[in-house]
């Protein structure tokens, strides 16, 4: 049975208090972000998630989660993290190293590897934390980085960890990277680095070619697979297994809190590698592991993946039809080919006016501003997932066609 939790009232937040003096430039900062149009509110959720989401005591049909298997909000999830939490407590107490490595983080650490066909896994309390701890420890000074240009956060920010030399190359475009590649012939390590599914475009990375590239190169090739984990693949294992490139991709990071519906990172490859890598990634070195039965609850996610591979060939089909409504429709989806669809709107203003659209018609479709993409390609992304209906999308569809052609 689920659980049923009172929500609380939200109360009117106190009047902020003045700031110190060393602090006050903050408010200059605020302001700045208020003129350009990206103050980020800070929204309430009651509830779980799922197919509706109720945001500040409003409830819409979600369309701004990551829970593109229906699985976050899925009792099957609870009761193994309560069942984890019964048998290990909750809190893992220490860094892996010293005694925060339980039993349910090595039952997970061997069904990642297992789910990806890899030799080992080692599993992080993020996502973000995976990337900046994996590529800091492959690289440093005297190194060169090759990253896609749309690249995540948390793969930027491990590239200037490292403290290597880095080269942005312009998105998916394997003849730029083979340029920056070929003029750092004295780089002692080259690495490429690359999302294979791109969280805000929904474009995947070429990776038949980043695979070429890398063994021509004789490069490092680390893909991020955190939108693709679950939803690609006969396995469910992502877009390396999809498009057959496991043999030329020497790491593999993800997350487990995307369609697995649980918390944390990963990272997998040759066991020998992963081993290193305990003694390497500040990240995990030093950070709590994180809690057991949130790794019992992503052991069982894994286990849902492999038994229930229906979800994954209905959310492609349905995001497949949801993109071809919204491109019948005239509308700017870029090159969208995933169940991330973003509707692109232009400034931080259009963006904004069309989330606000949506909502009053009863979607929740988040503005996505920079820095999270480019100036004036600001948009809406609509985040398929497995609950959605056809009737959901449809209607999805009508309304954003009726509210983006709006001046």
């Amino acid at each position: 049975m689920p659980c049923h939790l009172d929500s609380p009232a939200r109360s009117s937040p106190a009047p902020a208090a003045a700031l110190p003096a060393a602090l006050a430039w903050v408010e200059a900062e605020l302001d700045s972000l208020r003129a350009a149009g990206l103050e980020r509110p800070a929204r309430v959720r009651q509830g779980r998630q799922g197919r509706e989401v109720t945001l500040d005591r409003r409830t819409l049909v979600n369309f701004g989660s990551n829970d593109y298997l229906g699985y976050a909000g899925d009792v099957r999830l609870t009761k193994a993290a309560s069942k984890g939490a019964c048998a290990e407590g909750f809190g893992a107490g220490a860094s892996p190293l010293v005694s925060g490595h339980s039993a349910a983080h090595e039952r997970l650490e061997r069904a990642l590897a297992d789910l990806l066909a890899v030799e080992a896994a080692l599993v992080f309390p993020s996502g973000f934390a995976a990337n900046t701890a994996t590529i800091a420890a492959l690289v440093g000074p005297g190194d060169f980085i090759a990253s896609d240009a749309r690249n995540h956060a948390s793969i930027i920010d491990g590239c200037r960890l490292s403290r290597a030399e880095v080269g942005i190359y312009p998105h998916r475009d394997v003849r730029a990277l083979d340029s920056l590649l070929a003029a750092r012939p004295q780089a002692r390590r080259r690495l490429i680095v690359t999302d294979t599914l791109f969280s805000m475009d929904g474009t995947r990375a070429p990776l038949a070619d980043l695979c070429t590239a890398a063994d021509r190169h004789r490069a490092m090739l680390l893909v991020d697979e955190a939108h693709a984990t679950g939803v690609f693949g006969g396995r469910g294992s992502g877009l390396v297994e999809s498009l057959d490139c496991a043999d030329g991709v020497h790491v593999r990071v993800g997350t487990l809190s995307k369609a697995l519906g649980a918390a944390g990172g990963f990272v997998a490859g040759p066991a020998t590698f992963i081993h290193w890598l305990r003694h390497a990634a500040r990240a995990w070195i030093f950070s709590t592991a994180h809690p057991p039965a949130v790794a019992a609850a992503a052991t069982r996610a894994i286990e849902l993946v492999a038994t229930e591979p229906n979800r994954r060939r209905d959310l492609a089909a349905r995001a497949a039809a949801f993109r071809e409504r919204l491109q019948a429709a005239g509308l700017d989806i870029g090159g969208a080919e995933a169940q991330i669809v973003p509707i692109v709107a232009g400034s931080p203003d259009a963006a904004v006016a069309l989330s606000d659209g949506l909502a009053a018609a009863g979607f929740f479709v988040p503005a996505i501003r920079p820095p999270s993409v480019p100036h004036g390609k600001s948009l809406v992304r609509v985040s398929v997932c497995w609950h959605h209906s056809d009737h959901d999308l449809t209607t999805l569809a009508e309304a954003v066609a009726r509210h983006a052609h709006r001046d």
